[in-house]
């Protein structure tokens, strides 16, 4: 069998089979076009074979190539870590516009440390830290910064409770994508999400409760003037807007992304805070 043969056999959707064609076999787009009527190697064959019934199955393309793009570096990603979405990368610009010279970030819940890796890349200057409950999410986000050349102090834990404490109001930025999905909806139980950490992606509950705790927590870490951003459903901006603000935070707005969709919704500790609820 041909590599132009196998291509038009395949029951994957053509991007997809292409993608996993050349992931496995090694040959490029172009070799594709000049070379897709040699010979297929045998072990080759059986390794894209296998590879497309796990996506047949159901198993995310990112997975089974174990890595996906985001802002224009490639990082690894496997079972233990959420799949980086385009929309995230609105959240690390978001971040880059409030960050200043030689200013600290804490990306909490950093899965595969897309938002934190990236952020030390673009911004050298800056300090890094990442934290996450996950031991392999953990492993991973330290493989992507080792591999992509980034200075992040990693710490482990659950969201502010980690095992490596911080100073306290010494954040220019804390930044989170947390788990925001409801319980009950739908989607987890459909597409790539079924196969994705569960507990990265909802809270078991109403899918405000982490944002809450992030809400109260980052004004012990935040200096005077500095900015929480959250990453939240399409639907959650009011909802999230009202918890900031509940809190005491100012300048709360919502950003959206491309879609038009409420994204990211952002507050500043003021110079003067009060916990709006205390």
């Amino acid at each position: 069998m041909t590599f132009e043969q196998w291509l038009r056999q395949s029951a994957l959707p053509k991007n997809e089979a292409r993608m996993l064609l050349q992931y496995i076999s090694g040959i490029t787009r172009v070799q594709l076009i000049t070379q897709g009527d040699a010979e297929m190697p045998s072990e080759t064959a059986e390794k894209l074979e296998a590879a497309a019934q796990r996506r047949l199955n159901g198993e995310p393309v990112a997975y089974i190539l174990g890595e996906r793009e985001f802002y224009g570096r490639t990082f690894a990603v496997n079972p233990n870590v959420l799949i980086p979405r385009p929309e995230t990368e609105h959240l690390v610009e978001a971040v880059l516009a409030r960050l200043p010279e030689g200013g600290r970030v804490w990306d909490l819940g950093t899965g595969s440390g897309a938002v934190a890796v990236t952020v030390a890349l673009e911004r050298p200057d800056a300090q890094v830290r990442a934290s996450d409950i996950s031991s392999g999410a953990l492993e991973t986000a330290r493989e992507n910064a080792a591999r992509l050349g980034a200075a992040v102090e990693f710490a482990s834990g659950s969201w502010f409770d980690v095992d490596r404490p911080s100073e306290k109001c010494s954040y220019d930025v804390v930044v989170s994508n947390p788990p925001y999905i409801e319980a009950e909806d739908e989607h987890l139980r459909q597409g790539d999400l079924r196969f994705e950490p569960q507990n990265a992606l909802t809270d078991f509950s109403d899918g405000l409760s982490c944002i809450r705790a992030l809400a109260a927590g980052a004004p012990e870490y935040l200096k005077a003037g500095g900015w929480l951003l959250l990453e939240h459903g399409y639907d959650q901006g009011e909802a999230v807007r009202n918890i900031l603000s509940d809190k005491g935070f100012a300048r709360v707005e919502t950003l959206r992304d491309l879609a038009g969709l409420e994204r990211i919704t952002l507050g500043q500790k003021p110079q003067s805070f009060s916990d709006g609820l205390s």
